[in-house]
């Protein structure tokens, strides 16, 4: 999908994504927790695929600035709104590619259901690298394929998503095993802290790793 086509295909559906509440409440509140470990009140943040700010609302409390991006002008409208709202001042909202990162440096970037929506993962794990400062972290909650046996949700995935990309009713996805997602970081020079799935059963894998 085409940078203008995804990008269209996301600002539709922005104001459903915006409604819509997140679907495991305790997936989200141990992944923000596990987040906050690793931020300091100092820290410069960046998020890439901030959608409408969720994420990046409930851990500005938590450094000193972040940095919320993401394709989609609609998506970022929602997030803009929100923190005016909640009288938040230490975000600010940038349209740009995954991959398309700001110099920085920065001490941490956020990539938060994300990094299987991205057709180039070794270039935007490369970019990620650059714009960190010395022993900067990268912190994502990624979709990966299931381990064993025949998950329903992974066959569901697998027998629908190609028909709807087709009509351009889904965006790209990639299937990476954790193998191979683990050893795109350490191809980009990173060391893996952590690496995991909490809660334990859950598709997406919390990882950590810092740059050397």
């Amino acid at each position: 999908m085409a940078m203008a086509d995804a990008a269209q295909f996301w600002d539709k559906i922005a104001p459903k994504y915006a409604r819509d509440p997140i679907k495991d409440m305790e997936s989200y509140e141990l992944t923000l927790n596990k987040t906050r470990g690793y931020l300091q009140p100092d820290h410069e943040v960046l998020e890439i695929g901030a959608g409408t700010g969720s994420t990046a609302l409930m851990l500005a409390g938590n450094c000193a600035h972040i940095t919320a991006t993401d394709l989609s002008e609609k998506m970022l409208e929602v997030g803009r709104e929100k923190a005016w709202n909640d009288g938040i001042g230490n975000i600010s909202f940038d349209v740009r590619r995954a991959e398309d990162m700001p110099e920085g440096p920065f001490d941490a970037v956020l990539a938060h259901n994300i990094l299987h929506l991205v057709e180039d993962l070794p270039g935007v794990l490369q970019r990620a690298h650059a714009v960190l400062k010395p022993s900067g972290v990268i912190i994502s909650k990624t979709f990966v394929k299931p381990k064993s046996g025949l998950h329903l949700t992974y066959r569901i995935m697998k027998l629908v998503l190609p028909v709807m990309q087709l009509f351009g009713k889904a965006p790209f996805v990639a299937f990476h095993t954790r193998a191979a997602f683990e050893a795109a970081f350490r191809d980009a020079s990173f060391e893996i802290v952590e690496s995991g799935h909490f809660p334990a059963g859950q598709e997406r894998l919390y990882t950590v790793a810092r740059k050397t």
